[in-house]
């Protein structure tokens, strides 16, 4: 569905400023390689945040502690 939107929005684009839609449409793989070391830097924090955090709840795990099951909202 997302890329549909983002067809229909490029076809938009390309009709009613098609010079901006080619521009668009040849910058695409250059934004998309230079935004690929920030996504990895991402996952990567996004790992060590989950690392410590575990790191953190041993002890309380290891007690016997366990989270509250989910409730469900009215």
């Amino acid at each position: 569905m997302k890329t549909l939107l983002a067809l229909l929005a490029w076809c938009l684009l390309f009709v009613l400023c098609w010079p901006l839609a080619l521009l668009a449409l040849v910058l695409w793989p250059v934004v998309w390689l230079l935004a690929l070391p920030l996504r990895l830097l991402g996952i990567t924090l996004g790992a060590v945040f989950a690392f410590l955090q575990s790191l953190l709840y041993l002890p309380a795990r290891a007690l016997g502690w366990r989270p509250a099951p989910a409730q469900c909202a009215p």
